[in-house]
């Protein structure tokens, strides 16, 4: 199993390339089960959890193949021979319950392991299963499976979720893009991840309004095509990286980020006294002289403060001057890397779903163990910060989402290594 380690190696400069966004091209690529033409995606990023969506899709008659070392997939699904996607793979990542509605909506049938993959809350799958029963699905959970069935193709319904939920929304606007009549959900998120794959889906001849908003509108068709489509940039890794000036102090370029990806969380970054600058190429992150100011942060559904960035902001506002209180609204047992980080020399007390955090004048080096994605590379982005070496374990989790961390790191400056463990 590899292990990270960082060592505090002052300031950075340089520029650290973005790639494109996990979780929107983990929703792009079950859209080729709505088409039997191939669908093409660009921008790919090259991540565990792409190989696992892509053995899941192979598992059902699909034919994926990587192109560009990686970046580029291109995706076949002209004949599926299997309507079960298996508990084996299912458990390894959430986003596989994501082939259900596609799967419901062209053959009329699926049976879908519930999905395993996540460590930080219950995260239940009701409001996926919910939407569709909306549209006329027969769904019953037996053996740990979903069984899911429909006689004459989904029909168009009105569906309001009661909670906002990314992969609900995604599952229900995939599977109403070929149900007959009108199909609206109410309450849906409006993530970017969801307008990319509205844009996709448009362009495989959906007919979808709305997407962005609260309320999305998609005309049922008969049949989808191919597409050729870029996957969108990674807004959690932008912001990921964004801290990494904040941090360890220095300056460093971000080609082709957005401050509309990211609004709230730049607004937080800006309070800290941390320079967010607009430049033609995208964004410069930047800090002066002295610490950064102790902020308060709630993380929300977006366009509010991403809860897949708190345990990054939580590793800078561990070195403020003052005290933050973090209060996570998304998911329980978020906290997970607060333990790790009071290793490091940071004062955190967490009750429930808030955490206070007291900031010290500086990190000291320590073994430490990453418990899931975002946590992993919080703990990584303390170690640029901390004197001495920091050695991060388990950083399997940070493969899940960051390709290339150490390349992208070590190109600005940073003194960072994988290594094998010796167990």
């Amino acid at each position: 199993m590899d292990r990270i380690i960082v060592e505090g190696a002052g300031p950075l400069h340089g520029e650290i390339p973005i790639a494109g966004a996990k979780n929107a091209c983990l929703t792009l690529m079950p859209a080729t089960l709505l088409s039997e033409e191939p669908l093409t995606l660009t921008n790919a990023p090259r991540l565990s959890d792409i190989r696992t969506m892509s053995t899941l899709l192979q598992s059902l008659g699909a034919e994926v193949q990587p192109l560009n070392d990686g970046q580029v997939l291109t995706l076949s699904s002209h004949s599926l021979d299997n309507h079960t996607a298996d508990y084996d793979i299912v458990r390894k990542m959430r986003a596989s319950i994501l082939v259900l509605g596609p799967m419901l909506a062209r053959d009329g049938r699926a049976v879908v392991s519930l999905p395993g993959g996540c460590s930080i809350g219950a995260r239940p799958v009701d409001l996926h299963l919910k939407a569709l029963e909306a549209m006329g699905a027969d769904l019953e959970l037996r053996d740990g499976y979903v069984h899911a069935q429909v006689k004459g193709g989904l029909k168009g319904a009105v569906f309001e979720f009661p909670l906002v939920s990314v992969g609900a929304t995604e599952n229900a606007l995939m599977a109403a893009t070929l149900a007959k009549g009108t199909t609206v959900l109410k309450n849906a998120a409006r993530e970017p991840e969801i307008v990319d794959l509205a844009q996709c889906l448009r362009k495989m001849g959906a007919q979808i309004e709305g997407e962005g908003t609260s309320d999305i509108v998609i005309e049922g068709v008969d049949r989808l095509h191919g597409a050729t489509h870029p996957v969108v940039l990674d807004r959690i890794e932008l912001g990921t990286y964004m801290l990494v000036p904040a941090i360890a102090g220095g300056a460093v370029d971000l080609p082709g980020g957005r401050i509309d990806l990211v609004a709230a969380f730049v607004d937080k970054l800006r309070a800290t006294g941390t320079e967010v600058e607009e430049t033609p190429r995208g964004l410069r992150v930047s800090r002066g002289e002295g610490r950064i100011r102790a902020v308060d942060v709630v993380t929300e559904p977006f366009p509010g403060f991403p809860t897949d960035l708190q345990a990054q902001m939580m590793a800078l506002l561990c070195l403020a001057d003052g005290v933050s209180v973090l209060e996570e609204r998304i998911f329980e047992n978020r906290f997970m890397h607060a333990p790790e980080l009071i290793r490091m020399g940071a004062r955190i007390d967490v009750h429930g779903g808030t955490a206070t955090v007291t900031g010290v004048s500086r990190l000291k080096g320590a073994p430490v163990m990453a418990t899931d994605l975002r946590a992993s590379v919080s703990l990584i982005l303390a170690g640029l910060a901390a004197e001495g070496e920091t050695v991060v374990s388990r950083v399997y989790h940070l493969d899940r989402g960051y390709e290339r961390v150490e390349e992208k790191l070590s190109a600005v400056g940073a003194k960072i290594k994988r290594v094998k463990d010796d167990g």
